[in-house]
């Protein structure tokens, strides 16, 4: 068999055995391109990965930043590995920061329309949407990596493990510092190809200011946490189970209250005036043609130019 013939068989098996990765994949590229455009969206799938594999190398060789760990290459026959790490792992790293960096600026911007006149201008800062951000994704590894030590009691197989049991369900507390660090690294590079372009995207902001805000990408974080929440449970989880419940319920509580101050400061844009106290302009632009349009205002997600 040819390299390239090889190499397609391992791709296609990849996909065969890790087919909720490339689901969750697909709806990152389905509704980041309405964001950020086709280009800036595949340049943070490349980007995203290759800062993901890097850690993941740079930890099952040295420690840093998750700590010790090995992957075990059970299936290094059956789907795609490099240098060690699997295809498919590095690879979700970058739909759950895009999803976390989506609720990040939801939320921000609900506390930005919070803060209102009290001129919290530390609420607006673009670096405490990137803290947001990490924090959200360092959330989901709560669930996501003692599922995965789990990985023999369900679809996903055992495909790695620690020298040590760690302190949480098997997991050391250095993997979720590794993950806050690695988060802010990738959403901070998110961030800046997301602000590259002041251009609105006009398919998300037709009518309503707010219309463009990322409610895609939000969907996408709870339904990845829906998903291992669910898995949790049919594997008799149940203490892990309940964590992820409560994790579910106060982030979507947050969530829908955030849609709420949004829905409610949104009714009155022109007559209220509010609309620059509470920063709407800045999160949430208003749709093309609008009388009140502020060409100079920050965008939640822009479109290539």
């Amino acid at each position: 068999m040819s390299e390239g013939a090889a190499l397609l068989q391992l791709l296609v098996g990849t996909v065969v055995l890790r087919p909720y990765v490339f689901i969750f994949l697909i709806c990152y590229l389905v509704i980041a391109s309405q964001n950020l455009g086709w280009r800036r969206t595949l340049v943070y799938l490349a980007s995203g990965y290759v800062i993901a594999w890097a850690s993941e190398l740079s930890s099952i060789h040295t420690g840093f930043p998750y700590g010790l760990y090995f992957y075990i290459p059970a299936t290094v026959n059956q789907e795609l590995w490099f240098l060690g790490v699997p295809f498919m792992d590095s690879l979700s790293y970058v739909f759950l920061t895009y999803a976390s960096y989506c609720l990040a600026k939801l939320l921000q911007a609900a506390w930005q329309a919070n803060a209102g006149s009290r001129n919290q201008t530390w609420a607006k800062h673009p670096g405490m949407t990137v803290l947001f951000g990490a924090i959200l994704f360092m959330l989901l590894d709560v669930i996501i990596d003692p599922l995965a030590l789990r990985g023999y009691r369900w679809f996903l197989g055992q495909i790695y493990g620690y020298p040590e049991y760690g302190g949480y369900f098997g997991v050391p507390l250095s993997n979720f510092g590794g993950w806050l660090l690695v988060g802010l690294l990738m959403i901070t590079v998110l961030q800046r190809l997301d602000n590259r372009s002041p251009v609105v995207a006009p398919r998300l902001a037709r009518q309503k200011p707010w219309a463009s805000a990322p409610y895609g990408g939000t969907l996408l974080y709870f339904s990845v946490l829906l998903f291992n929440l669910v898995l949790t449970f049919a594997i008799g989880e149940m203490l892990l189970g309940v964590i992820a419940v409560v994790l579910f319920s106060l982030l979507a509580g947050l969530t829908l209250t955030a849609g709420y101050v949004l829905a409610l400061t949104a009714r009155c844009p022109h007559g209220c005036g509010h609309d620059k106290d509470l920063g709407l302009k800045e999160s949430f632009p208003a749709p093309p043609g609008s009388s009140d349009r502020d060409p100079e205002s920050a965008q939640v997600f822009h479109d290539m130019p």
